[in-house]
């Protein structure tokens, strides 16, 4: 495949580019039993999706912390599932999943380890699919052409994947209406897109809607249980959520994901979380932290330690719910 070339990052903001995604990679679950083994694990509503449908969703622990953020789509010819994911967690992930099939039909693999992860995103990123594919999918669903997989995310992101053999005829495609670019400018679109993706230095610590999974839709409350889902519930019932993901903007490099950050609310106490972060343009960065919500209202916070590099809060492209009413706990 032809590589991707470095380009500003603020190019996604003006024209379509097809971007290294292989911080990326998949999950394949199959088998008579997959969808009821899925409801039983993830935190949104399997049984909603339709052949080509795709929704967010969170995989947790019992104890209601996040072990992976997930797209999730069906596979439009058939029954099987598969899941996009933080590739360092990836085989993790499908190994804990698998200790809990039991007897169910169920198989999970790695979603053909040989293909090729593109992104594509920017404000003509859907001309740039319908040029290379004739058509495109509709936002929070996925499609196959030839032997390329595309997936829109809701957010308007694209995901294309492709056996290593036609990658370059795939990426080619693509380039003719889209600038190639690397990994970082994917990771900038992420960012922008106000979408948090957990990776292995932030797994286990936050509960989804402390990281907007619930504004980003990626929480059903109505479905049955689910790994996690009491606490995920309990949260969501008793109004008491401290946490949020924020957006954020510094004049240094980007932090690394689990970076903590302080405010002169918390003292030397640190008060959030990079999750993921992304070089921006004329330097410095732009990142998605996950923050005490009166430190994130009190302004500039500090990168690394009080005395830090201050980093100044941004708009989401999305509304916040407003905070529940706080209920009493039930004896």
């Amino acid at each position: 495949m032809t590589d991707p070339y470095d380009v500003p990052p603020f190019l996604a903001d003006r024209d379509a580019v097809v971007a290294d995604a292989s911080a990326l990679a998949a999950i394949a679950i199959d088998g008579p039993d997959a969808a009821t083994f899925l409801q039983g694990q993830l935190s949104n509503d399997i049984d909603a999706l339709a052949p080509g449908q795709g929704q967010w969703t969170t995989y947790n622990s019992p104890k209601g912390r996040m072990l992976a953020t997930l797209f999730l789509f069906r596979s439009p010819e058939a029954g099987e599932y598969t899941a996009l994911l933080a590739r360092d967690l990836a085989e993790a992930v499908r190994k804990r999943l698998a200790m809990f099939v039991l007897r169910a039909k169920v198989t999970l693999h790695a979603a053909d380890g040989d293909d090729v992860f593109l992104g594509v995103g920017g404000p003509s990123a859907q001309d740039a699919i319908e040029e290379a594919f004739g058509r495109a999918p509709p936002a929070g669903s996925a499609a196959r052409y030839g032997s390329a997989v595309v997936v829109q995310l809701p957010d308007g992101r694209f995901v294309v994947t492709a056996p290593h053999a036609d990658a370059t005829a795939v990426f080619d495609a693509l380039a003719r209406r889209a600038t190639p670019a690397g990994a970082a400018v994917w990771a900038w679109l992420g960012v922008r897109a106000g979408v948090p993706m957990i990776t292995a230095a932030t797994q286990d610590q936050f509960v989804a809607q402390a990281a907007n999974w619930d504004a980003l839709g990626g929480l059903d409350f109505r479905k049955g249980c689910y790994t996690g889902q009491e606490i995920v519930a309990r949260t969501q019932h008793l109004g008491r959520l401290k946490e949020r993901l924020y957006a954020f903007r510094t004049d240094v490099d980007p932090p690394p994901p689990g970076t903590r950050l302080y405010s002169r609310v918390f003292g030397e106490q640190a008060s959030g979380t990079v999750v993921n972060s992304a070089p921006d343009a004329g330097g410095g960065a732009r990142f998605l932290a996950v923050a005490q919500i009166a430190a994130a209202d009190s302004g500039s916070m500090n990168v690394g330690s009080p005395d830090g590099p201050p980093a100044q809060r941004e708009p989401l492209p999305y509304e916040l719910p407003a905070p529940a009413a706080p209920r009493e706990r039930l004896l």
